[in-house]
């Protein structure tokens, strides 16, 4: 069987009041091209497909009308929610798409059977087991309870999880057992792992006081396909352990990464191959950084990848001469009449400046939550374990402002 692993879609993200339209419907148009030319059997989204939880029209439009194209190739698709997905706008679609070989899976179910997938290849004959796991709330499989200190938490949450796994993959294994015992078991989830690599615009998850998920704790299926993560990876160096990434950068921090999509081919035996698909570039995204003398030529360089119908999106980092007051106007000067957009400047801070107050020039657009909780806490003489309880308390909070947004 041949299985297609993307997630993180994020359609409808605007980047730096850019939409982000043409480049998702070209990368969709790839995709379905990808699914007729390698014969894929279905296709897995891992999570994130839309990057709020009210996504524009457009992007809604994106997304039904891509659902539509893979059910007249033929191929199956199952969509699992993500943190940034809202359970009920994915939910609410379940039964119609249904009708068009696309199972939905937005949030943990009530009934967990309901998780439970068989995967079919083109003639109709099954291929393999799917244990669907979307990204968990706390309060999905999770009751609170006072008293508890922050790491009791993160071990309750990280057992309830790993029970969760578990339980779905025991049922799954009866499932195999019931169709003939040859189909292999695969899995998903939308979470971050222990040492997985994340960039600037993947939120970061703490779900509780979870931070990371441990490898060991994934049931032993023959392929788990992850997604949250933006950059591709394999999990602990394993092979059957994977993040494919987000299709397009999200970022500039991804500028410079190879963004792909994952072909999974799987038989009675288990795992045949995973093979990384590239994904065209459908947008110029680049970052440069240097001194102002040292940025002239990088951006004369980063001008050659652009055109006046698609210049390059620009992120500039001043390492040098970031105390200018005409820093903008100077950066201005260099780029004119070039097919490029300078869409953010950012001065980067010295070693004089680390105090709050010599960070006045950074703008909150800079910072992450965490960011500013951290450098507000450092200017309290507070104990390290003190410290850390209030950074686990601030994490829990964000995490439910988030979720109740989503």
């Amino acid at each position: 069987m041949r299985l297609l692993h993307t997630s993180d879609w994020h359609l409808g993200q605007h980047f730096m009041g850019k939409t982000r339209q043409a480049e998702h419907q070209a990368f969709l148009a790839w995709l379905l091209a990808q699914v007729r030319e390698q014969q894929v059997d279905a296709v897995l989204v891992a999570g994130d497909i839309f990057d709020t939880g009210a996504p524009p029209s457009y992007a809604r439009e994106l997304y039904n009308h891509f659902v539509v194209e893979l059910h007249a190739i033929g191929a199956e698709l199952v969509v699992l929610g993500g943190n940034h997905d809202s359970v009920a706008m994915l939910g609410e679609s379940k039964t119609l798409l249904a009708q068009l070989n696309t199972r939905v899976i937005p949030g943990v179910c009530a009934e967990l059977v309901e998780q439970l997938l068989v995967l079919h290849r083109r003639d109709g004959t099954p291929g393999a087991v799917l244990c669907g796991i979307p990204f968990i709330r706390p309060r999905d499989v999770l009751q609170s309870q006072a008293g508890q200190s922050a790491q009791d938490k993160q071990q309750s949450l990280q057992q309830a999880i790993q029970q969760h796994y578990q339980r779905l993959y025991q049922l799954a294994e009866a499932k195999r057992d019931e169709l003939g015992g040859q189909l292999p078991i695969i899995a998903t989830g939308h979470l971050t792992t222990v040492g997985a690599s994340a960039s600037e615009s993947v939120r970061e998850i703490y779900v509780g006081a979870l931070e990371a998920f441990p490898t060991n704790a994934f049931p032993p299926a023959a392929y788990i396909a992850l997604g949250h993560i933006h950059r591709p990876q394999k999990v602990g160096g394993l092979e059957h352990i994977r993040y494919c990434g987000s299709p397009i950068p999200l970022s500039f921090d991804e500028a410079r990464q190879g963004k792909e999509v994952l072909l999974v081919e799987l038989d009675g035996t288990g795992l045949r191959a995973v093979t990384a698909l590239p994904v065209p570039r459908f947008q110029p995204l680049l970052s440069v950084r240097g001194s102002l003398v040292e940025l002239a030529a990088q951006i004369a360089e980063a001008a050659q990848q652009g055109s006046a119908e698609l210049p390059v999106w620009l992120e500039v980092l001043v390492s040098s001469d970031d105390y200018l007051s005409d820093l903008q106007a100077r950066l201005a000067k260099l780029s004119e009449g070039l097919p490029l957009e300078v869409l953010r400047i950012r001065r980067e801070r010295g070693a004089a400046q680390a105090s709050l107050s010599g960070q006045a020039k950074e703008t909150l657009d800079e910072l992450s939550p965490d960011e500013v909780f951290v450098q507000r806490l450092s200017s309290e003489e507070l104990d390290p374990e003190l410290q850390s309880d209030l950074r686990g308390l601030y994490r829990q909070v964000v995490s439910a402002l988030r979720e109740d947004q989503a």
